[in-house]
């Protein structure tokens, strides 16, 4: 018997989900006006079918960090836009070994290495593709990871040398619909990020491609955008939601989203992307209270990206072992045979220690000022 939320939309959806038929843009808009509350049952029941019970952790670096000549209007890396970040050329092979030891020890099972450019460039830049390779060897020789990457557009050689060096997924995020893209990017289209997921997939690699939430789209934008990458045919839906960067077009319009709205649409994307990795990423601890945020995973989502982001900090591994914990869930360890209960308990005493500093420093400066 198939299961039932009361409401016939959605109940609708859900059988043929169950069926193995593919729902349409048609579906997709009439489930995301539906209420909440059996959107996201819905969506749980697909994840568990089609699922395996556990949640994906992955993990990033940010390979090379400002000077990006593009102007996504998100973004806090952009050279058109003065946000105040760090900027640094390439980190080198061994400072990105070092940052896949750490995603290992906390437990991800995947690393993403990710340069923030258009595209690092076989041809134009030699020297820092020859790093990238190197620094992908060295994690795969060293770690026991699924390396990632993101390292914006490619040439057809360029994803075939990477297929070849062992990439798992490459990463390259549609960003919003196809109608609303040119209000967030002016220089390149839709289309441009399309081409390079195809080139990639072409060359044999699987693909991490998703959205950012709140950035002014509409539901049926939201709708639209998962219907593009049915499409393209991902293994991993990444769902973020606008984190505001001081300096950039996007936080003077602040965030527009409600949580109500983040669950609902990671739910019609559990529906649209049965088997799929739908996973929650950038901006989720900046967006959703302590006590909200395990409303995205019991409404079908599978995977989080742990620890930091690009710019912005992230809440730490052993509080998302919690939280996947909390919703009856447990952590993939296919990759990586971790112990959750080890990294919890490493992640508390960091977290000990960095308050029992602040305290430590409070005091003495609290006492300097009444020397004064």
């Amino acid at each position: 018997m198939v299961y039932e939320t009361g409401n016939e939309t959605i109940d609708d959806a859900l059988e043929r989900v169950l069926a193995g038929e593919r729902l349409d843009r048609t579906d997709g808009l009439a489930l995301i006006a539906q209420p909440v509350e059996p959107l996201a049952e819905a969506g749980a029941v697909v994840r568990d079918r089609f699922g395996d019970g556990t949640v994906d952790a992955c993990s990033i670096v940010n390979a090379k960090a400002g000077n990006c000549a593009e102007d996504c209007g998100f973004c806090a890396q952009s050279v058109h836009f003065d946000t105040g970040i760090d900027t640094y050329g390439f980190l080198g092979p061994e400072k990105i070994l070092e940052a896949a030891e750490r995603a290992e020890r906390d437990g991800a099972q995947r690393f993403g290495i990710v340069v923030a450019e258009k595209g690092v460039s076989k041809d134009r830049r030699p020297e820092e593709w020859a790093e990238v390779i190197e620094a992908i060897r060295l994690v795969r020789e060293e770690c026991d990871l699924e390396v990632d990457a993101s390292l914006g557009i490619l040439t057809e050689e360029e994803a075939e040398i990477l297929a070849e060096e062992g990439i798992n997924h490459y990463n390259h995020n549609i960003e919003t619909s196809p109608r609303y893209f040119p209000e967030i990017v002016d220089t390149h289209s839709f289309e441009d990020r399309v081409k390079t997921l195809e080139v990639a997939k072409g060359a044999g690699m699987d693909l991490c491609a998703g959205v950012i939430l709140g950035m002014g789209e509409t539901p049926t934008d939201r709708v639209e955008a998962a219907v593009a990458l049915q499409e393209i045919g991902i293994a991993s839906l990444p769902v973020n939601v606008l984190n505001p960067v001081p300096g950039t077009p996007l936080a003077e319009r602040g965030v527009d989203i409600t949580t109500e709205e983040i669950v609902k649409t990671v739910a019609v994307y559990r529906l649209l992307h049965p088997e799929a990795r739908v996973r929650l990423t950038g901006g989720r601890e900046a967006n959703l209270a302590p006590e909200e945020q395990h409303l995205p995973l019991e409404a079908g989502a599978d995977g989080l990206l742990t620890g930091d982001y690009l710019t912005t900090e992230g809440q730490s591994p052993g509080e998302d072992i919690e939280l996947i914990e909390r919703v009856g869930l447990t952590p993939n360890r296919a990759v990586n045979d971790f112990d959750p209960e080890a990294v919890t308990a490493r992640h508390s005493e960091l977290a000990e220690s960095a308050e029992s500093m602040d305290t430590t420093t409070e005091t003495t400066s609290a006492a300097e000022s009444n020397d004064d």
